[in-house]
């Protein structure tokens, strides 16, 4: 207790570490605030206070209940993300935007401005299509073509004022903006989902007190798993050789390539869920679908759901690592610089010696994300609510311990070039940078 006091008055004396930690704060609750702005022409007491399940109630978490309030910033970062991914993707298979990943700081400006051009094409299409599917007839007081317009107009607005405070954060803030605002977002939801939990276990015959603490021991097991599997590496030495800059003798030291045991992030569990979520969607459209056997794939408990959800994760990882690690792009720079891989030839074996390391450690990567992303339907199944559920794994586990340790691995950073002890006794926080392993545009990873 006296380290973490004493941690917190060495938090307090750097000057611009107490003044982004509190700049930090003021817009995440300015961020919050605004969640509970309703959109205009809607009343608020004509809305459904029914729980979104599926990629609907995947939604309304990012957006720490704003989707399901009808909110000013209902689709939150979601859009952002999705054109961050978009121009990504297209990063790897288009020339033009392969050309501009690799002219520096002006490329990136460039590949940030086409982001924002997309988002507001995204949030526009999507604004429209939730105010038509997510708001009842009954909740709109104005004329319904008044409404659809400017709802239209306050969604995209409301979603780059979002983007703005994220990146306001990223600036003058600590960590990455738009993971802390999709992590306040899901931390939001815990007090209800805590109370929730709390309530359904004493109304119940068995357990009561013993079984909530059995399973707070087993979310906190969990969470201690999913934080090695973010921070699991395999370090990879390279050598560089000596080299003679001016008077200064440069290189002749070992380092390492960090290789991520997860290095695809959170990207498989959101595509695989995607994939997921069309049965369900399908038996919506066409109600005479529920007796077919699409029906055990729009039930999450099934174990047809949660194999079918873990085989493609698996698959995804390896997809979504293939595309986002280069080890051509890794052996060339190593070779630029004067650095070798110990005992491997420089050039194509360097390359294919990366390539079959990183096969090797994705395939046990794959298959822990696979049981993180299924943990939550295995709680449903034992008898656990399913808004406190989905704190037991999935896409907003995996984002809380990345966004958290991204956090605290700043603040030790900040420790450390003052000569303070960092946060913890022993060890140092080598968390990773954002959420998943997906980079945006604006080089920020989510």
């Amino acid at each position: 207790m006296k380290k973490l006091f004493t941690t917190l008055s060495n938090i307090w004396k750097i000057q611009e570490l107490k003044e982004r930690i509190l700049f930090t704060l003021m817009i995440l609750i300015i961020y919050r605030l605004v969640c509970q702005v309703v959109l205009p022409g809607v009343d608020p007491t004509q809305l459904s206070n029914a729980q979104k399940s599926g990629l609907l109630g995947l939604l309304d978490m990012f957006a720490g209940g704003a989707f399901s309030k009808a909110s000013i910033v209902a689709l939150g970062v979601m859009p952002y993300i999705s054109a961050s991914i978009v121009v990504q993707l297209l990063g790897i298979a288009v020339p033009t935007f392969q050309k501009m990943q690799k002219e520096g700081e002006s490329g990136r400006k460039k590949l940030t401005q086409y982001t924002r051009y997309l988002t507001v094409a995204i949030t526009i299409v999507q604004a429209i299509g939730y105010v038509k599917t997510q708001v009842p007839q009954e909740a709109i007081v104005i004329s319904h073509t008044l409404f659809y317009f400017l709802s239209a107009v306050v969604l995209t607005a409301g979603t780059l004022f979002v983007m703005w405070l994220g990146e306001k954060i990223t600036d003058k803030g600590i960590g990455n903006g738009t993971s802390l605002i999709i992590m306040v977002g899901i931390i939001a939801r815990l007090p209800i989902a805590l109370s929730q939990e709390v309530s359904s276990v004493f109304a119940g015959s068995d357990g009561g007190l013993i079984r909530l603490v059995l399973e707070i021991v087993a979310l906190y097991a969990i969470i201690m798993f999913t934080i090695l599997i973010v921070q699991g590496v395999r370090k990879v030495p390279v050598q560089y050789a000596k080299r003679i800059v001016g008077n200064k003798q440069v290189g002749g030291v070992r380092q390492y390539i960090p290789l991520k045991v997860n290095a695809a992030g959170v990207m498989p569990i959101i595509f695989a869920q995607a994939l997921m979520f069309v049965p369900s969607a399908l038996i919506g459209l066409f109600p005479n679908l529920q007796e077919s056997w699409l029906h055990q794939y729009s039930d999450i408990t099934s174990l047809t759901y949660s194999l079918t959800f873990a085989f493609l994760i698996i698959a995804f990882t390896f997809f979504y690592t293939a595309i986002t690690v280069n080890p051509t792009q890794m052996s060339d720079d190593m070779k630029k610089n004067g650095g070798f891989i110990p005992g491997v030839k420089p050039g194509l074996s360097t390359s294919s010696f990366i390539d079959d390391v990183i096969s090797k450690i994705t395939f046990p990567g794959s298959l822990f994300l696979a049981v993180i992303a299924i943990l939550p339907s295995l709680a449903v199944k034992v008898g656990i609510q399913q808004e406190f559920a989905h704190f037991f794994g999935g896409t907003s586990l995996l984002i809380l311990v990345g966004v958290v340790l991204d956090t605290l691995q700043q603040i030790e950073s900040y420790l450390l070039m003052r000569h303070y002890d960092g946060l913890m006794k022993t060890g140092r926080v080598t968390g990773r940078s954002g959420i998943p392993a997906a980079t945006t545009t604006s080089g920020a990873a989510l």
